[in-house]
C-alpha cells in the first residue's frame, strides 16, 4: 500500500497532540479520519474539510463499530482527567475498547502516547494510569508503539500553559518542596516527530520508548528558565506541605486548565519525570530533538492570532471568553451557530495590532464575528485586562451591534 492512500485514525481528535499532528499527516499525503465525541469543536480547524470524521466515544465499543474499517494505522490521543475521580478505570476500559475494536478491523499498527514516569517508584494515579492504559493496548494483537513523555514545551500545551500563565502572574511563585523533582521537557515539534516517525519506522513496532530533550530541569527551573526568556524578574520559595487540592484550584483559576486536569497533573509532578532508557535516540535517529530555550522562543512566537487554533468557533453561544495559548480572548458571534459554523465572507475579515506596555492586542472583525486577543506581559498585563475587561467588553459589544445593524 502506499503512503498516499493508507488510512490513519487520530483518536482524541479535539485535544492538542491530534492538532498539531493531523496537518503533519496531511502535509504528507496520509489520509486522515479523525474520531471524537464532539465533532462540532473541529469545526474551526483550518484543516476540518480535508478529513473523514467519525463521531464515536471509545468508552461505548458500540460507537466503535465502523470507526476502523479501512485504517491501517491508528493513534491513540486519549486521557480523561478532565472527569476528574474514577477516572482511572474509564481510562482502561477505553483502552481495551479500542484495542477490541482495532484487532477486529485489522488494523495493522496502534501508536499510543503515555506518560514519563518510572513504573517501579511511587507515581501518581494519572501516571499509573498512562502506563497502564499502554499495557492494556498491548494485550491485543496489533502491534503497539509506546511513547512516554513529560512536559511537553509548546503553545497550548497543558504543562506549558500551567508554567506560563503562572510564571507570568506571579512574580514570586510559591510552591511545594517537589518543585525540586527533575523534568526532561520536550519541544511539542519532537513529540510530533516521535508520532510521526512510527508510522514508517517499523523498527519501533512493539516497543516503550521514553521521549524527552537533551537538557534535565527541576520544576522550578523550567519556570525559571521561562521568566528568564520571558524578560520576567521571577524567584520562587518553596513550601512544605501545600495541600495539591489547593494549588489546583488556584491553578484552574488563572490559567486555561480546568481543576481537574490540574490536579491530576499536578499530582503527577510529586515524582522526578526523566528519560532513563534512551533507545528512542537510536531507533529513531531522524528526530533531532530541539533544546528547551528554542522551543520556549518558539512557543511565544506563535502567540498570535495567526496560530491559534480557533477552538471557540463552536457551539450556541454568541459570545465566549476563554484563556487559551498565552491568551485571554473574547468572541462574539452575530448568531448562534446552531451546530453549524457560520459562512465567513472572504477578504472582509480585519485585524488591528495593538502594542501596549502591559502586552499585545489584537481585535479582528469580520461581517459575522469579531475577536479579541490579548496577550499580558507579566502581572501588570493580567491586572490591565481584569480591570479593563468591562470597557473592552462594551466596546467590543457596541462596535459589533453597529455591524450587525447596517443593512
Amino acid at each position: 500500500m502506499s503512503m498516499d492512500k493508507k488510512l490513519i485514525l487520530v483518536s482524541g481528535a479535539t485535544g492538542y497532540i491530534a492538532s498539531r499532528l493531523i496537518p503533519r499527516l496531511l502535509d504528507s499525503g496520509y489520509r486522515v479520519r479523525a474520531l471524537a465525541r464532539n465533532p462540532l469543536r473541529l469545526r474551526g480547524r483550518t484543516w476540518f474539510n480535508k478529513i473523514d470524521i467519525i463521531q464515536a466515544d471509545v468508552s461505548s465499543s458500540s460507537s466503535l463499530a465502523h470507526a476502523f474499517d479501512g485504517v491501517h494505522t491508528s493513534y491513540y490521543l486519549i486521557h480523561n482527567m478532565s472527569q476528574g475521580q474514577g477516572y482511572t478505570s474509564t481510562e482502561l476500559n477505553a483502552a481495551r475498547n479500542f484495542a477490541s475494536a482495532a484487532e477486529k478491523a485489522g488494523v495493522e499498527h496502534i501508536i499510543y502516547l503515555g506518560g514519563l514516569a518510572d513504573p517501579e517508584q511511587h507515581i501518581a494515579p494519572h501516571m499509573r494510569s498512562r502506563i497502564e492504559t499502554g499495557k492494556v493496548l498491548r494485550e491485543g494483537r496489533v502491534p503497539v508503539t509506546e511513547f512516554r513523555t513529560g512536559v511537553i514545551a509548546g503553545s497550548g500545551s497543558i504543562s506549558f500553559e500551567m508554567i506560563r500563565f503562572m510564571t507570568e502572574l506571579c512574580p514570586i511563585v510559591p510552591g511545594p518542596a517537589w518543585m525540586r523533582n527533575k523534568s526532561q521537557p520536550i519541544s511539542i515539534q519532537n513529540v510530533i516527530d516521535y508520532l510521526f516517525a512510527a508510522l514508517e519506522n517499523k523498527n519501533g513496532q512493539n516497543g516503550i520508548f521514553e521521549i524527552g530533550g537533551r537538557e534535565t530541569y527541576t520544576y522550578k527551573e523550567l519556570m525559571l528558565g521561562y521568566a528568564h526568556i520571558r524578560g520576567l524578574k521571577r524567584s520562587l520559595f518553596l513550601i512544605p506541605g501545600i495541600p495539591v487540592w489547593f494549588m489546583a484550584f488556584g491553578v484552574g483559576l488563572v490559567t486555561p486548565v480546568p481543576y481537574p486536569i490540574a490536579r491530576a497533573l499536578i499530582e503527577g509532578l510529586s515524582s522526578d519525570s526523566i528519560v532513563k532508557h534512551s533507545e528512542a535516540l537510536q531507533i529513531f535517529p531522524e528526530v533531532k530533538l530541539i533544546n528547551f530555550d528554542i522551543a520556549i522562543k518558539d512557543a511565544l512566537e506563535k502567540t498570535h492570532p495567526d496560530d491559534i487554533e480557533r477552538i471557540w468557533e463552536y457551539g450556541k453561544s454568541k459570545t465566549k471568553f476563554i484563556k487559551h495559548e498565552g491568551c485571554f480572548i473574547l468572541h462574539k458571534d452575530s448568531h448562534p451557530y446552531e451546530g453549524q459554523i457560520s459562512k465567513r465572507v472572504e477578504g472582509l475579515k480585519v485585524r488591528d495590532e495593538y502594542r501596549t506596555p502591559f502586552g499585545k492586542l489584537w481585535i479582528e472583525r469580520d461581517l459575522t464575528s469579531q475577536t479579541l486577543f490579548f496577550s499580558p506581559l507579566g502581572l501588570p498585563g493580567f491586572l490591565y485586562w481584569y480591570f479593563l475587561y468591562p470597557f473592552h467588553w462594551l466596546r467590543f459589544h457596541g462596535f459589533f451591534s453597529k455591524i450587525t445593524r447596517r443593512p
